[in-house]
């Protein structure tokens, strides 16, 4: 067996020409399938390459995080390694707990720490 093939790539025996072809186009119909064509190898964040075995570990991130919106021209994919997939998807979820604040509410986004209070009067004693 051809280590750069999985089975799938394989024709069976005994499958007819037309049955081969037809898997081949169903595989390739695959959003990451079709988002590799499209796209370069590179993680759309950290900008890594991806090739060879590596090219396992880069995935395919819905941009609208709706995985049922899959256009033609993958205007809503982004290829992602699997580390900067997982914080993508790590940051959502968070975005998904914090309340936005309606408009007619009013925040202080003042601290009471103030860290760099004082800090000119400290450079100037220093220069003096």
């Amino acid at each position: 067996m051809n280590s750069n093939k999985t089975p799938s790539d394989i024709d069976r025996p005994g499958q007819s020409g037309a049955e081969a072809r037809r898997n081949q186009v169903r595989r390739d119909k695959t959003i990451r399938e079709r988002a590799l064509k499209l796209f370069p190898w590179v993680c759309a964040r950290c900008g890594r390459e991806f090739t060879g075995k590596k090219l396992r570990e880069l995935t395919v991130h819905h941009k609208d995080h709706n995985h049922d919106n899959n256009p033609p021209d993958g205007s809503n994919w982004e290829l992602l390694c699997i580390y900067c997939h997982e914080n993508e998807h790590a940051r959502y979820s968070d975005t998904q707990w914090v309340e936005e604040p309606t408009p007619d509410e009013k925040h202080d986004a003042s601290t009471t720490h103030k860290p760099f209070a004082g800090l000119d009067k400290l450079l100037k004693d220093k220069k003096e």
